[in-house]
């Protein structure tokens, strides 16, 4: 396996782990709405205490899955032989990572902090979506950039009325994710399959 195989079975392990682990918490936390509620909830404080174990599933997938994904980061960087300073696109897959695993670590009771450190995984890994166009062929291309547009689109604009009053701030919320995250499993499929004689240093 070459760098590019191992970020891509980094990308789809973090990818698929982050999926199941925010369904697998939301089955356990009663009374949790997919709508009402934002994913961070699954994580944070309800009438002074941490339901559990969706507390722990959730903040545990999220910095596993950051730090595979940063993992992941770090081997495209240095296929590129990027050894100094990273291009474009191993360094918003990084900063992804990095805010993954503190929203991990820093739940929605460390208030501003939470988001964001929520705010720049989403903004860096929507771009980093956009970024991956000119090292993917077609159509996988077209589908990674459609897939960031929408994730930059609501979170640029989450309070965004028409939205928020049809969807609910917890599904709104999602179409932030859950684009992000089958970006990731879908590039991370793609790059296991990739030579590095493939990849631009753009």
């Amino acid at each position: 396996m070459n760098r590019l195989n191992v970020a891509g079975a980094l990308f789809f392990i973090a990818g698929t782990l982050i999926l199941l682990g925010i369904v697998t918490a939301e089955a356990t936390y009663p009374g949790y709405s997919v709508s009402q509620n934002y994913i961070s909830d699954l994580g944070g404080v309800r009438n002074g205490t941490i339901v559990q174990p969706a507390a722990a599933v959730l903040d545990t997938t999220l910095v596993v899955g950051g730090l595979l994904i940063i993992g992941g980061g770090y081997a495209i960087h240095r296929a590129l032989d990027k050894r100094v300073f990273p291009s474009a696109l191993p360094l918003l897959i990084a900063l992804a990572g990095i805010g993954s695993v503190g929203v991990g670590i820093f739940n929605e009771t460390f208030g501003v902090v939470h988001w964001l450190l929520s705010g720049l995984t989403f903004i860096a890994g929507g771009f980093a979506a956009i970024a991956a166009y000119s090292q993917q062929k077609t159509p996988f291309h077209y589908f990674s950039v459609i897939l960031g547009i929408i994730a930059l689109v609501f979170a640029i604009g989450p309070n965004i009325a028409p939205a928020v009053a049809f969807l609910g701030v917890g599904c709104a919320e999602r179409w932030v994710v859950y684009p992000l995250v089958l970006w990731l499993i879908g590039f991370g499929g793609y790059m296991m399959g990739t030579s590095p004689s493939t990849m631009s240093s753009q």
